[in-house]
């Protein structure tokens, strides 16, 4: 993030730290894109922290190490509503 651009690719930012520091780095990055209004594409497998940065998602489908395909970017309530569905989770809704 120390050198400007206009997309940023970022892996994993919440490899290897804990629950506190991953707090800390999704506040971090998330107000370095809002306030450099630039675009950031993040590689993450914290549900949680990928939750709280992202508005748009793209969910991978496949056979880990076979095969495997992307969807096209979606909004976040819909891709984790998918994603969840194949997992077999739900939310209970209340009326």
């Amino acid at each position: 993030l120390g050198t400007p651009a206009n997309i940023y690719l970022i892996d994993e930012p919440s490899a290897y730290l804990d629950a506190e520091q991953r707090v800390v780095a999704a506040r971090v990055i998330k107000q370095f894109v809002l306030t450099t209004r630039t675009t950031a594409f993040i590689v993450e497998h914290d549900f949680v922290m990928a939750t709280y940065l992202a508005d748009r998602v793209v969910l991978y489908e496949g056979e880990p190490g076979v095969r495997c395909r992307a969807s096209a970017p979606q909004s976040l309530l819909d891709g984790m509503n998918r994603f969840l569905a194949q997992l077999g989770i739900t939310f209970r809704r209340d009326p």
